[in-house]
Protein backbone atom coordinates (compact mmCIF):
# COMPACT_ATOMS: atom_id res chain seq x y z
CA UNK A 1 0.00 0.00 0.00
CA UNK A 2 1.34 3.52 -0.62
CA UNK A 3 0.39 6.73 0.81
CA UNK A 4 1.56 10.10 -0.21
CA UNK A 5 2.87 12.84 2.46
CA UNK A 6 0.97 15.65 3.17
CA UNK A 7 2.09 18.94 1.60
CA UNK A 8 5.03 17.35 -0.01
CA UNK A 9 4.98 16.73 -3.83
CA UNK A 10 4.62 13.78 -5.20
CA UNK A 11 6.25 11.81 -2.10
CA UNK A 12 4.76 8.55 -1.58
CA UNK A 13 6.61 5.92 0.45
CA UNK A 14 5.28 2.51 0.84
CA UNK A 15 3.33 0.59 4.18
CA UNK A 16 2.96 -3.19 4.80
CA UNK A 17 -0.21 -4.34 3.63
CA UNK A 18 -0.29 -7.02 6.36
CA UNK A 19 -0.40 -4.57 8.91
CA UNK A 20 -2.32 -1.39 7.20
CA UNK A 21 -4.30 -3.41 4.42
CA UNK A 22 -6.22 -5.71 6.61
CA UNK A 23 -10.29 -6.02 6.50
CA UNK A 24 -12.20 -4.09 9.24
CA UNK A 25 -13.15 -6.60 12.40
CA UNK A 26 -15.89 -5.22 14.35
CA UNK A 27 -16.61 -7.63 16.69
CA UNK A 28 -12.91 -8.01 17.73
CA UNK A 29 -12.63 -3.84 17.77
CA UNK A 30 -16.02 -3.63 20.26
CA UNK A 31 -14.77 -6.38 21.97
CA UNK A 32 -11.45 -5.12 22.73
CA UNK A 33 -12.69 -1.25 23.00
CA UNK A 34 -15.33 -2.88 25.54
CA UNK A 35 -11.89 -4.30 27.66
CA UNK A 36 -10.16 -1.07 27.45
CA UNK A 37 -13.37 0.87 29.12
CA UNK A 38 -13.87 -1.57 31.92
CA UNK A 39 -10.22 -1.13 33.19
CA UNK A 40 -10.96 2.18 34.11
CA UNK A 41 -14.21 1.58 35.94
CA UNK A 42 -13.06 2.11 39.78
CA UNK A 43 -15.30 -0.53 40.85
CA UNK A 44 -15.55 0.98 44.28
CA UNK A 45 -19.54 1.17 44.28
CA UNK A 46 -20.29 -0.49 47.95
CA UNK A 47 -23.57 -0.87 49.93
CA UNK A 48 -24.86 -3.05 53.19
CA UNK A 49 -26.82 -5.09 53.61
CA UNK A 50 -29.28 -6.05 56.58
CA UNK A 51 -26.21 -8.26 58.36
CA UNK A 52 -24.03 -4.51 57.85
CA UNK A 53 -26.62 -2.09 58.62
CA UNK A 54 -25.32 -0.41 62.56
CA UNK A 55 -28.84 -1.40 64.76
CA UNK A 56 -31.70 -3.28 64.72
CA UNK A 57 -30.92 -6.12 66.93
CA UNK A 58 -34.35 -5.66 69.16
CA UNK A 59 -37.41 -7.18 67.84
CA UNK A 60 -39.44 -3.70 66.88
CA UNK A 61 -43.17 -5.86 68.10
CA UNK A 62 -44.77 -8.74 69.26
CA UNK A 63 -45.09 -11.65 66.69
CA UNK A 64 -48.59 -11.54 67.44
CA UNK A 65 -51.35 -9.42 68.51
CA UNK A 66 -50.49 -5.74 67.09
CA UNK A 67 -52.37 -6.74 64.26
CA UNK A 68 -49.21 -5.69 61.77
CA UNK A 69 -47.26 -8.05 59.96
CA UNK A 70 -44.53 -9.59 61.44
CA UNK A 71 -40.94 -8.19 61.56
CA UNK A 72 -37.97 -9.21 62.92
CA UNK A 73 -35.30 -6.14 62.47
CA UNK A 74 -35.82 -2.50 61.50
CA UNK A 75 -32.43 -3.62 59.83
CA UNK A 76 -34.52 -5.47 57.24
CA UNK A 77 -34.82 -4.22 53.24
CA UNK A 78 -38.17 -3.52 53.36
CA UNK A 79 -38.00 -0.75 56.06
CA UNK A 80 -36.36 2.92 55.55
CA UNK A 81 -32.66 2.75 56.72
CA UNK A 82 -32.64 -1.21 55.80
CA UNK A 83 -30.06 -3.15 54.21
CA UNK A 84 -29.93 -3.54 50.61
CA UNK A 85 -31.18 -7.45 49.37
CA UNK A 86 -28.44 -7.50 46.48
CA UNK A 87 -25.96 -5.16 48.16
CA UNK A 88 -22.94 -3.72 45.52
CA UNK A 89 -19.51 -4.53 46.49
CA UNK A 90 -16.41 -3.80 45.12
CA UNK A 91 -15.21 -5.18 42.81
CA UNK A 92 -12.58 -5.02 39.18
CA UNK A 93 -14.45 -4.77 35.97
CA UNK A 94 -11.61 -5.58 33.48
CA UNK A 95 -11.79 -7.96 31.17
CA UNK A 96 -8.93 -9.73 29.53
CA UNK A 97 -7.69 -9.20 26.21
CA UNK A 98 -4.54 -11.33 24.71
CA UNK A 99 -1.96 -9.29 23.17
CA UNK A 100 -2.67 -10.78 19.76
CA UNK A 101 -6.21 -9.59 19.73
CA UNK A 102 -5.26 -6.12 20.62
CA UNK A 103 -2.44 -6.10 18.19
CA UNK A 104 -5.36 -7.16 15.24
CA UNK A 105 -7.75 -4.81 16.27
CA UNK A 106 -5.27 -1.71 15.99
CA UNK A 107 -4.02 -2.77 12.56
CA UNK A 108 -7.96 -3.15 11.72
CA UNK A 109 -8.88 0.27 12.80
CA UNK A 110 -5.52 1.83 11.22
CA UNK A 111 -6.49 0.14 7.88
CA UNK A 112 -10.24 1.50 8.18
CA UNK A 113 -9.69 4.95 8.98
CA UNK A 114 -6.63 4.77 6.12
CA UNK A 115 -9.24 3.80 3.58
CA UNK A 116 -11.86 6.17 5.16
CA UNK A 117 -8.58 8.98 3.94
CA UNK A 118 -9.16 10.06 7.84
CA UNK A 119 -5.37 9.30 8.36
CA UNK A 120 -2.77 12.60 7.57
CA UNK A 121 0.55 11.62 7.01
CA UNK A 122 3.04 14.93 7.17
CA UNK A 123 6.85 15.05 7.43
CA UNK A 124 6.88 16.45 10.93
CA UNK A 125 3.96 18.79 12.52
CA UNK A 126 5.31 20.94 15.38
CA UNK A 127 4.76 24.54 16.64
CA UNK A 128 7.03 27.20 17.75
CA UNK A 129 5.90 28.28 20.93
CA UNK A 130 3.47 26.38 23.33
CA UNK A 131 0.65 28.09 22.66
CA UNK A 132 -2.84 26.94 21.88
CA UNK A 133 -3.24 30.04 19.25
CA UNK A 134 -0.43 29.31 17.18
CA UNK A 135 -2.07 25.49 17.40
CA UNK A 136 -5.34 26.59 16.49
CA UNK A 137 -4.60 28.80 13.91
CA UNK A 138 -2.03 25.89 12.06
CA UNK A 139 -5.59 23.20 12.37
CA UNK A 140 -7.56 26.02 10.75
CA UNK A 141 -5.43 26.45 7.87
CA UNK A 142 -5.92 22.49 7.79
CA UNK A 143 -9.64 22.96 8.07
CA UNK A 144 -9.55 20.24 11.22
CA UNK A 145 -11.54 20.69 14.42
CA UNK A 146 -11.68 16.86 16.22
CA UNK A 147 -7.48 15.57 15.33
CA UNK A 148 -5.35 12.81 17.30
CA UNK A 149 -2.00 14.32 16.22
CA UNK A 150 0.64 11.71 16.57
CA UNK A 151 4.33 12.35 16.96
CA UNK A 152 7.61 9.90 17.35
CA UNK A 153 8.42 11.73 20.31
CA UNK A 154 7.86 13.66 23.34
CA UNK A 155 6.59 17.17 22.11
CA UNK A 156 6.55 19.93 24.93
CA UNK A 157 5.49 22.98 22.83
CA UNK A 158 2.24 20.68 20.66
CA UNK A 159 1.56 19.04 24.62
CA UNK A 160 0.96 22.24 25.87
CA UNK A 161 -0.49 24.35 22.77
CA UNK A 162 -3.09 21.01 22.69
CA UNK A 163 -4.50 21.51 26.47
CA UNK A 164 -7.06 23.91 25.84
CA UNK A 165 -8.36 22.33 22.57
CA UNK A 166 -11.19 19.90 24.13
CA UNK A 167 -11.38 18.14 20.38
CA UNK A 168 -7.64 18.04 20.03
CA UNK A 169 -5.00 15.05 21.92
CA UNK A 170 -1.33 14.67 21.32
CA UNK A 171 0.02 11.16 21.55
CA UNK A 172 3.16 9.88 21.14
CA UNK A 173 3.56 6.33 18.81
CA UNK A 174 4.63 4.47 21.72
CA UNK A 175 1.51 4.98 23.50
CA UNK A 176 -1.57 4.94 21.08
CA UNK A 177 -4.49 3.51 21.76
CA UNK A 178 -7.76 2.02 20.42
CA UNK A 179 -10.34 4.57 21.71
CA UNK A 180 -8.43 7.06 20.69
CA UNK A 181 -7.94 6.89 17.29
CA UNK A 182 -11.79 6.00 16.92
CA UNK A 183 -12.88 9.02 19.13
CA UNK A 184 -11.46 11.39 16.61
CA UNK A 185 -12.43 12.68 12.89
CA UNK A 186 -8.86 13.18 11.46
CA UNK A 187 -5.72 11.64 12.74
CA UNK A 188 -2.50 13.09 12.11
CA UNK A 189 0.92 10.82 11.94
CA UNK A 190 4.58 12.07 11.28
CA UNK A 191 6.24 9.89 9.09
CA UNK A 192 8.32 8.98 11.78
CA UNK A 193 5.38 8.01 14.07
CA UNK A 194 3.73 6.00 11.29
CA UNK A 195 7.12 3.70 11.07
CA UNK A 196 7.23 3.17 14.71
CA UNK A 197 3.59 2.57 14.76
CA UNK A 198 4.41 -0.29 12.11
CA UNK A 199 6.93 -2.20 14.33
CA UNK A 200 5.04 -1.55 17.08
CA UNK A 201 2.54 -3.96 15.79
CA UNK A 202 4.31 -5.94 13.23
Amino acid sequence: MKLSIEGAKETKFELNDSIFGIPYNEPLIHQVVTSYLSTSRSGTKAQKTRAEVRGGGAKPWAQKGTGRARAGTIRSPIFTGGGKIFAAKPRSFAKKVNRKMYRNAMKSVISELIRQDRIIIVKNFDVSEPKTKILRKKLEKLNLSSVLIVTEGLDENLSLASRNLISVSVLEAHSVDLVSLINHEKVIMTLASIKLLEGRLS
